[in-house]
């Protein structure tokens, strides 16, 4: 990744607010939508991902179709001042941990967990609780998404290996 700044115009956002919505849609298809010819997206989506704007391409998937039927964020309070690396080598170590970040408040990290069902996450949870600096959790279970379509709502993820085969 480059880390120059670079020129970033209405034409890029128009760009990306379209692959954001499809990652699928072709350069055609984006360039006939804002004025543009196949070529000049092409260049301008490569200029993008070489500066970092844009990061990646992916698949947004139903969790349940994978195995992971139960979902919860848990509030991680740990012992003392436990550095922000150590706490992502520690989830980096759990399949279940969709997502984890450091947060204000608190609790010291936020971690969105998925199993298969509430057996399986309370198993994830007494595994988080014996890392040592791990003090107290606090979890709350989502019942449904209010805004189905959001990245939150879909998977990043294979579900781990005990998932029952969908196939």
């Amino acid at each position: 990744m480059n880390s120059r700044a670079a020129p970033f115009d209405e034409l890029d956002r128009k760009i990306i607010t379209a692959l954001m919505a499809n990652s699928r849609t072709s350069f055609a298809e984006i360039g006939a939508a804002i004025g543009l010819s196949s070529t000049a997206v092409k260049r301008r989506v490569d200029r993008l991902r070489e500066t970092g704007v844009i990061t990646g391409f992916t698949a947004t998937v139903e969790p349940s179709a994978l195995g992971w039927r139960t979902e919860a964020y848990v509030e991680v309070y740990c012992e003392g001042a436990a550095p922000p690396r150590r706490l992502a080598e520690v989830v980096r170590g759990y399949p279940e941990i969709a997502a984890a970040m450091t947060v204000t408040g608190g609790a010291d990290a936020l971690l969105h967990v998925r199993a298969r069902d509430v057996e399986h996450f309370e198993e994830v949870l007494e595994r988080i609780r014996t890392e040592p600096f791990i003090r107290k959790t606090i979890s709350v279970m989502v019942l449904s998404h209010l805004i189905p379509e959001s990245p939150e709502a879909g998977a990043s993820q294979p579900a781990p290996e005990r998932a029952p085969d969908v196939r």
